[in-house]
């Protein structure tokens, strides 16, 4: 099935009894079956027909998942329009302004909690002619239509035109476009990345040639519904196998929403879950509360069952193969006393993790591996649809990106555009169904980002022996020394965080100077907690010994440290910043996909990266850090 729609109908023959999705209602999460989502499906498309909506007409969805989302999107593929997918997270108003009027979206879908952002907006919306309201709401404007009264007068269309109807989403072609997605905005503008149909389903067999999905398993989809992984991973690739899908129960707050996942995750069950690495690292930090609050005896045994894990495991590769066959046992003996436990609070059912969204630190891919709920990294990205390679549980090596899907071409290049053999770095570059028909309304952006049907991810990599994939980061984001050699700094910064009890966030800095520097961002709880252990008093003194407590673990890399040759030195931060605000989406210095947004990070603290490069920055213990870390703890 080469487009949506057919793809809809054609899962609706196979699985129409089945429950497609999930949502928490009254206190209690009740299934809608293929069968009962295709007649609202087939209204909505038929409202929105009714309405005047025409072949490529761009409508706008803006909400929170729910079932909802999901008619939404279809209906609008039904109608032959185009879905423009926004981001909950959008909260400033230049961010949607921009975003809808360079779509051309006519219409929007919005729930109640995202039209309080879009109705004060109305009047800068040039193209903007209805908002579909998916709540009830007590205001009463020409322009407001409410979900619900679509649904009648498609239920009504229906009765009258079905031929009409039939003529219309059967006119949908491969090649016409289904969504424009929008990137965080790293950049300048954002950049609307056009998806076909065909590039749509073709990512979904190529997906499932990695992966498979038994009709009967459900998942929870935790990450926000617009993102391509959350799209392409969660509802079409679990939709066209038959299988359930359900909601995060939405909370009034952001913050309230998030705390039901656990909740939620415990009363679906899932057999598997999508996750990102900040989702990952809170996953980890409550299991290794949890097992604190049993007491030290059960942290040393849980300690000392990772410790075995970890042997046992290896690369995931060589698992429990050599000498590690004579750790069984006991690996065995730790998950039935410790990690099976553990595993309940996930539902007891989840057979494991897909990871995306960013790189995750190796050494969080080992402790999910070692309690039993591997965390399959994958590489991919929207202009893709997004799925380029994935670990799977029958093939896969800890710290890469995994196996390529079928049916698609992949190279490595180095700078003068000649492909590199296997071992060596360079910009992975992708050819196939799955890549993207250009940016919306930039033809010179297009002609630089797909050259000669291969598209240049910006992306650094390598294959190794195995035809395991490699990414090591942004080309942009390359450390350059003065000597002109590069690294990738991602794997640096996310070891300093792991390792270091006082590093919340940070970024690595070297354009080509003699050594590299890095902004921290401290973890202010922590200090003041070691700070009341230790004695330590907030006077004079204070800051002095707090910077020189951060420098010995970041030392902890260097010669005779216990974290020692894990990285070259030269590339190891040789003197820092303190920052006294950390990199959140609301100061725009992390995008919606919780991806440090690089460029404006050093923007914004340009004079203090200069700052590094003189006799006093180098010193840790410099104005600057000694100010700040007082405003801090204060």
């Amino acid at each position: 099935m080469r487009t949506l729609p057919h793809l809809f109908e054609d899962c609706v023959n196979k699985y129409s009894s089945n429950v497609f999705l999930l949502e928490k209602s009254n206190n209690k999460y009740k299934g809608t079956t293929f069968k009962e989502v295709q007649e609202k499906v087939h209204q909505f498309a038929a409202g929105l027909i009714q309405l005047g909506i025409k072949k490529g007409d761009r409508v706008a969805l803006f909400s929170e998942g729910r079932n909802d989302w999901v008619i939404s999107e279809l209906g609008i593929f039904f109608a032959g329009a185009v879905d423009v997918p926004l981001s909950v997270k959008l909260t400033e108003p230049v961010d949607l302004v921009f975003r809808l009027n360079h779509s051309g979206a006519k219409y929007i879908i919005v729930s109640k909690s995202q039209a309080k952002k879009i109705l004060p907006l109305k009047k800068e919306l040039k193209h903007l002619e209805k908002i579909i309201l998916l709540d009830d709401l007590e205001r009463s404007e020409e322009f407001i239509i409410f979900f619900c009264d679509v649904l009648k007068t498609g239920e009504g269309f229906l009765r009258n035109n079905a031929a009409q109807f039939q003529e219309r989403w059967q006119s949908v072609d491969e090649n016409d476009y289904a969504n424009i997605c929008y990137t965080s905005g790293t950049t300048a503008d954002p950049k609307g990345i056009v998806l076909s149909h065909r590039n749509y389903t073709a990512n979904i067999e190529q997906s499932l040639s990695l992966f498979t999905i038994p009709m009967f398993w459900t998942t929870l989809l935790i990450l926000p519904w617009d993102h391509a992984f959350t799209h392409t991973c969660g509802i079409y690739t679990l939709m066209s196998c038959g299988a359930s899908l359900a909601s995060v129960q939405v909370g009034s707050t952001p913050m309230e929403t998030l705390k039901n996942i656990p909740v939620n995750i415990r009363e679906n069950r899932p057999c598997l879950l999508l996750s990102v690495p900040s989702l990952a690292k809170n996953f980890k930090k409550n299991i290794e509360k949890g097992i604190r609050e049993k007491g030290q005896a059960a942290v040393k045994l849980f300690n000392a069952g990772l410790k075995i894990a970890y042997l046992y495991n290896g690369s995931g590769f060589n698992r429990g193969k050599g000498f590690r066959i004579f750790l069984k046992p006991l690996n065995d003996l730790f998950d039935t006393i410790i990690f099976k436990k553990i595993r309940e609070n996930f539902g007891g059912r989840l057979e494991y993790f897909i990871g995306g969204g960013a790189l995750l630190d190796i050494d969080l891919q080992k402790f999910f591996y070692a309690i039993g709920l591997p965390m399959y990294q994958g590489y991919g990205l929207t202009e893709a649809s997004p799925v380029i390679s994935a670990n799977t549980p029958s093939r896969h090596k800890m710290g890469s990106s995994g196996i390529l899907v079928d049916n698609l071409e992949v190279k490595i290049f180095d700078d003068e555009g000649n492909e590199v053999p296997a071992g060596e770095q360079g910009e992975i570059v992708v050819r196939g169904e799955n890549v993207m028909q250009g940016y919306w309304n930039n033809p010179e952006t297009t002609k630089e980002t797909i050259r000669n049907g291969w598209l240049f991810t910006g992306d650094l990599g390598y294959f190794d022996r195995d035809g395991f994939l490699y990414v090591l980061g942004r080309f942009k984001s390359l450390l350059i020394s003065d000597d002109g050699e590069k690294y990738s700094p991602e794997s640096v910064e996310e070891s300093l965080v792991q390792h270091s009890d006082f590093i919340e966030q940070c970024i690595l800095y070297n354009n080509q100077n003699a050594y590299t520097g890095a902004l921290i961002y401290p973890d202010v709880a922590a200090i003041k907690s070691y700070m009341k252990t230790h004695g330590i008093e907030a006077d004079a003194n204070m800051p002095g010994v707090i910077l020189q407590l951060i420098r010995t673990q970041i030392d902890q890399f260097l010669k005779g440290g216990k974290l020692d040759g894990i990285f070259p030195y030269r590339w190891l931060p040789a003197t820092f910043a303190v920052i006294e605000e950390g990199f959140t989406e609301e100061n725009r210095l992390m995008n919606s996909t919780l991806k440090i947004v690089r460029p404006r990070i050093v923007e914004r603290y340009q004079d203090r990266l200069n700052y590094l490069y003189t006799p006093q920055g180098k010193n840790i213990i410099n104005e600057s850090n000694v100010s700040t870390l007082l405003k801090l703890l204060q």
